[in-house]
């Protein structure tokens, strides 16, 4: 075959996003004054950009394949062996097409490949590749282990650039707390701490226009991930103020390329303190992840899979939330319309009320929407906790300027310590006493970080707001099978008590409510952290606080919640610092006594 015969195609690529796009203009350069040199006429010139050469799922690769089998090249030119692959199984392969077509191979580097060229070679690029990937795990676990990101910016934080190295070399990995998202994910911990499911956190974030992490929407995997992987907001231990490296890995399939990810056991996870990205404090985290445990789909000993059937959503009401008035055990279906005590059909209780699901969610729901969150008594409520947040806020406020003088005489503290260092004093105690300001510098910025902020206000007409709401509810739940209606409506319910009653008489019933849910209802807007503040706020209250001051003048006529002057019990409930038992329920928004009908 003759020069003017020979037809050349030229095979370019490089591997990583990092390198500059020029590498591909560089090689096919130089292929093309080799092609010239020779007098070999140049027909056709592939090229992948940003691809691995560990895969031969590239289209420019794919397409001169082709271009071989099809006969429309005699010669292959690349700069190198291992810019057709760095797989030596690949390599292989490639070579044995050539030489079946009748095609030559030539590098610059190696010239005519031949086997032993494919035998080196590939043995040399296997083991390059597996070095490169040992250097690359251990760069990026020292940085992990000095506090440095080691993948994608996660969500709550954004990237520190414009810091170089003492090389002059960027520092790479380096986070900071950003605002505004971090106090979305505050409020989703505090949301999901508080009850609210993750459906419910991901619509009223759509419906609110917060971008999500992809940008495609929130839905509830992105906030409660998948148990035993590391998705997920509420499983992200960042938020702790620790980065956790090596979970697993990626191994590719060699019959269909694709890459698989593998887990890695516990012990060969590398953790990272970085309490300067820390945004949730340890109390939350607890609560949620004792949730999630709660809420997970056990696993099969044998197969290892998610037994997800025994975790499904509640397909009515009261589903979960009934309880035996004698023996405090679950009431449960009896069969598909009905419930009984649990503890009754095992002998072991005397309540043989059995009641029909319609007819006690029907009454249920009545006094959902019409008994509970009285508007005189919600509008004093709203009155009284302003006084007693304002109160608790003008002593939190206090409490902040100390922490932020103390802060500053840290501070200038540290900067004498750090300028007696640069002047040439050295000595282990100023090392350790730099050590210990430092660590105070940091303990008090978290108990800034963590003081509220949010400036709570209670709407007078909450309890008016929470009627409505409740009547369209109710006009949802009866209209179709809405579960996102009867979601809300379950969230209201904190339980619902079944009395004995004797012979043929229909059962009373307690219903007790979730204050913080009825809050949100009554108040639209309202975040389930700040009303589960709320609620924790009333627990605080004592005789002169929430509940226990006199109305406003004017107000004398509207009834009154119970306080503890005037409730015989001793523990608050969640609405008025009233027990959670008191008798008197007749005046408390929060828990009605239903008698027999």
């Amino acid at each position: 075959m003759n020069a003017e015969q020979t037809r050349v195609a030229i095979y370019a690529r490089y591997s990583s996003d990092r390198q500059s796009e020029h590498s591909i203009e560089d090689q096919l350069r130089i292929c093309r004054a080799r092609a010239e040199r020779e007098g070999w006429p140049v027909v056709a010139e592939f090229q992948d950009a940003a691809i691995s050469g560990a895969t031969d799922d590239r289209p420019a690769f794919r397409s001169l394949q082709e271009a071989i089998r099809s006969g429309q090249v005699d010669i292959v030119l690349s700069e190198a062996l291992d810019r057709i692959s760095r797989d030596q199984e690949h390599v292989a392969a490639f070579h044995k097409l050539v030489r079946f077509a009748g095609v030559r191979l030539v590098t610059l580097s190696e010239g005519d490949v031949d086997r032993i060229h494919i035998g080196l070679k590939g043995t040399m690029n296997a083991l390059f590749l597996e070095e490169l990937g040992r250097k690359t795990r251990r760069g990026m676990e020292g940085r992990v282990r000095a506090g440095r990101a080691a993948g994608r910016v996660a969500y709550g934080y954004r990237r520190v650039t414009g810091v170089l190295r003492p090389d002059g070399e960027p520092e790479r990995g380096l986070r900071e707390i950003d605002p505004d998202q971090a106090e979305v994910v505050r409020d989703i911990f505090r949301d999901y701490a508080a009850g609210t499911s993750p459906l419910m956190i991901a619509r009223r974030l759509n419906e609110a226009g917060i971008p999500a992490p992809a940008g495609k929407g929130w839905n509830p995997i992105t906030i409660r991930g998948t148990s035993g992987k590391p998705g997920g907001l509420l499983r992200q231990r960042l938020y702790l103020g620790e980065i956790v490296w090596n979970r697993g890995h990626r191994l590719r399939d060699p019959v269909t390329g694709r890459s698989h990810a593998r887990r890695n056991p516990a012990s060969e996870h590398v953790i990272g303190a970085a309490p300067h990205l820390r945004i949730v404090d340890d109390e939350l985290w607890r609560k949620v992840q004792e949730r999630l445990v709660r809420e997970s789909a056990p696993r099969d000993v044998g197969t290892g899979t998610q037994r997800f059937w025994e975790k499904r959503r509640p397909r009515h009401l009261l589903s979960g939330k009934l309880f035996c008035g004698v023996c405090d055990g679950p009431f449960s279906n009896a069969d598909s319309r009905s419930y009984s005590c649990n503890n009754h059909r095992r002998g072991l209780c005397g309540n043989k009320a059995r009641v029909r699901r319609p007819q006690l969610e029907a009454r249920v729901l009545d006094v959902l929407a019409g008994q509970m969150m009285d508007p005189d008594l919600a509008a004093l409520f709203a009155e009284e906790f302003a006084l007693e947040w304002n109160r608790l806020a003008a002593e939190a406020d206090r409490e902040k300027g100390r922490l932020r003088r103390e802060l500053a005489d840290v501070e200038k503290r540290l900067s004498h310590l750090v300028e007696a260092i640069a002047s040439g004093l050295r000595s282990s105690s100023l090392q350790a006493k730099l050590a210990e300001l430092e660590a105070e510098k940091e303990s008090l910025e978290r108990q800034l970080a963590a003081a509220p902020s949010e400036v709570v206000r209670l709407m007078p007409n909450i309890g008016q707001t929470y009627r409505q709401t409740l009547a369209r509810l109710v006009e949802a739940l009866a209209q179709a099978e809405d579960g996102a209606a009867l979601e809300a409506a379950r969230a209201l319910i904190e339980r619902v008590v079944i009395h004995a009653a004797p012979g043929r008489t229909p059962p009373g019933i307690s219903v007790q409510g979730r204050f913080e849910a009825m809050l949100m209802a009554g108040q639209p807007g309202l975040s389930g952290g700040m009303a589960e503040t709320i609620a924790r706020a009333t627990l605080m209250a004592d005789k002169g606080g929430l509940g226990g001051q006199s109305p406003p003048k004017g107000n004398q006529s509207r009834p009154q919640p119970n306080t503890a002057s005037t409730c015989p019990q001793t523990a608050p409930c969640a609405f008025c610092t009233q027990a959670a038992a008191c008798p008197s329920v007749a005046r408390c928004p929060a828990r009605v006594i239903v008698s027999p009908t």
